[in-house]
């Protein structure tokens, strides 16, 4: 799987010949001002909760390219409002087969709210499941028991987790957040955006290393393979 990440918590994986576009928020973020969010591609845009950080570039994109939003009921309705016809609404617990595999929406502890200040129902994160392998994103939220039940259900490939602390888990909580899914590769997302949320690259990855974990902290518009 092709992993290409655009700053913030907005990231993109490639699965065969699906894009599947996660949290977009591009156009706003001054340290994604390299990419060129009119040549973003999304097939399904996945979206974990409401807040302006985590789908500024949404509508547009999902206009422009015609991809399937997948998000909780409220979100998911919200994008409807503002005219983007293709959605399919989700809520903890539940699970979405694609094409290119299975969704599960699972618990973020977080709060939700939406550009317009109404209610953005209840954070989440994702769980893929494909052919190709498997994996977790966080979606903003602190670190919480719920994540043993990931790694005892599903093997994983990667994880993205959040790591700039204030408003998220940190560091030191993304580290027990990889321990309790049972993965060693992670990308580390929503840091250095704003000055509550900067962080010290070098530390931080070295402090995965130290338990034998690799932290990987990606520029706007560069890419991996995982």
């Amino acid at each position: 799987m092709k992993l290409t990440y655009y700053g913030h918590s907005c990231f993109a994986v490639e699965i065969g010949s699906t894009t599947l576009l996660f949290d977009p928020f591009i156009t706003p973020n001054d340290l994604a001002r390299a990419v060129d969010v009119n040549a973003v591609k999304a097939d399904f845009i996945l979206v974990s909760h409401g807040h302006a950080d985590h789908l500024a570039d949404g509508v547009n994109i999902a206009k422009r390219t015609g991809a399937t939003v997948v998000a909780n009921f409220e979100v998911a309705n919200w994008f409807n409002r503002q005219g983007v016809a293709k959605t399919h609404p989700m809520n903890h617990g539940g699970t979405a087969r694609f094409d290119f595999g299975r969704v599960k929406y699972v618990n973020a502890i977080h709060s939700s709210s939406l550009p317009d200040g109404s209610y953005g129902g209840n954070p989440g994160g994702f769980v893929i499941e494909s052919s190709a392998g498997n994996f977790y994103y966080s979606g903003d939220t602190a670190l919480t028991m719920d994540m043993k039940l990931i790694g005892e259900l599903f093997r994983l490939k990667f994880a993205v987790l959040c790591v700039g602390d204030t408003f998220t888990m940190g560091v030191e909580d993304a580290i027990r957040a990889a321990d309790m899914v049972g993965c060693s590769e992670v990308l580390g997302v929503h840091y250095d955006t704003f000055p509550p949320i900067r962080i010290d690259h070098a530390d931080a990855v070295a402090k995965f290393k130290a338990v034998g974990k690799q932290l990987h902290l990606l520029k706007p518009g560069e890419s991996r393979e995982f």
